[in-house]
Parts: C-alpha cells; sequence; structure tokens
C-alpha cells in the first residue's frame, strides 16, 4: 500500500474541527462578555519604592 501517506485520521480531524469550534465560541463569548462590562487599560505599576515619610 503507498497510498498510507494519503490516509486522514478521521478521529484526529473531527477532534481538531471540536476544537475548533469550541475555541471560536469561547472568542464569541470572550467580545460579548467585554462589550457588556469593557475591561479598563491596566494601569501599570511603578517599580520604584514607596517613598518613606
Amino acid at each position: 500500500m503507498s497510498d498510507d501517506d494519503k490516509l486522514i485520521d478521521l478521529n484526529a480531524e473531527r477532534a481538531k474541527r471540536v476544537h475548533d469550534l469550541n475555541d471560536k465560541r469561547l472568542n464569541e463569548v470572550r467580545q460579548a462578555f467585554e462589550q457588556a462590562m469593557p475591561l479598563g487599560k491596566a494601569k501599570k505599576k511603578s517599580k520604584n519604592k514607596p517613598k518613606k515619610r
């Protein structure tokens, strides 16, 4: 059989497709959540030590 390199693992392809669908759904939910409750820009913390008084 020289067709071995042309064979497709259907289980692997289905798992990949299901994974892609789950990622798509997750991204849609994440975008909807960000529209409903937008996150503010992350404030940068200064790396300096606080000044002692």
